[in-house]
């Protein structure tokens, strides 16, 4: 393998430009993922016959020279490989002709769509209607008792439809439901539509959510203002108490662990002073310190 690791890459002749070495390191990075994820995930590898000869030209080399190739602003495949060979040889000692490494990367276009995700993880612009602005991030979608338990929970993208995530949660777990039958679901405004109320009652559940603009008033309307003091104190026990939004988590595995740990705990705080028949449920200071 011609392209190395770490330090080990061999030097190699871009083209005069001012940000060589970021696109040297950038190219590394990008081959060291691309390699671990065939390593780690054989089947993403495209498909080739069991018997014949093994390319030259490994799948990360090729999609890691598909990059440089966009980067550098090269159109046309023949073009980029003319200079590729010329200038790259000691990144890339052998590519195919123009025909070939054509064939291959379209070959890979499942390999590159996984690395897309990989690589942008599951985060991605919202709307944060309590605060009126957009984010970049994830959505933690939580079904609790009024007193706090977590009893489902879902991270989404932040442009997620909630409806959809909350149908995946209650599919996800069916045993919950046929535990605990003919629940009231307290929800936001935007948990609305005939087929996903029409969903929740096929699941003997109840929706109680406010109007939206247009809509009469809904039965139980009465009882949302002081739920919906209960739906903000526990919010904010997961972002005041246990700093959700400051997990720390720089991957995919990094940010569920992290989150996980968070709902782990509030659920331990509460079912722990349950147990030992303290007046407040869900309160952490005794353990905060």
């Amino acid at each position: 393998m011609a392209y190395k690791r770490e330090n080990e890459i061999d030097p190699i002749r871009l083209r005069p430009h001012p940000h060589e070495n970021e696109l040297d390191n950038l190219a590394t990075a990008l081959y060291v993922r691309i390699d671990d994820a065939l390593k780690a995930q054989p089947h993403l590898a495209p498909w080739r016959p069991k018997v014949g000869i093994a390319p030259t030209l490994g799948d990360a080399e090729l999609v890691t020279s598909a990059v440089l190739s966009a980067l550098l602003g090269f159109i046309s495949e023949r073009r980029w490989l003319r200079h590729a060979r010329a200038e790259l040889s000691g990144m890339f000692p052998y590519l195919p002709g123009q025909p070939g490494y054509n064939r291959r990367l379209r070959n890979a276009c499942d390999l590159v769509v996984h690395m897309i995700r990989m690589l942008a993880g599951w985060a991605e612009y919202g709307y944060c209607a309590s605060r009126s602005r957009y984010f970049w991030g994830l959505r933690l979608h939580l079904l609790c008792t009024l007193g706090g338990l977590p009893v489902l929970f879902a991270l989404s993208g932040a442009k997620a439809d909630e409806r959809e995530v909350l149908l995946g949660m209650l599919h996800a777990a069916p045993d919950v439901l046929a535990t605990h039958p003919q629940q009231t679901i307290i929800a936001d405004r935007q948990y609305y539509g005939r087929s996903f109320e029409r969903d929740l009652t096929e699941r003997e559940l109840r929706l109680l959510r406010p109007a939206r603009r247009g809509e009469p008033e809904r039965p139980g309307a009465q009882l949302l203002k002081p739920r919906r003091q209960s739906i903000e104190s526990i919010n904010q026990t997961f972002k005041g108490q246990l700093d959700l939004e400051r997990h720390g988590g720089r991957t995919q595995a990094g940010v569920i662990i992290r989150v996980l740990a968070r709902i782990l705990a509030l659920t331990t705080v509460i079912w722990l002073n349950d147990k030992t028949g303290q007046p407040i449920k869900r309160s952490l200071i005794a353990y905060d310190h």
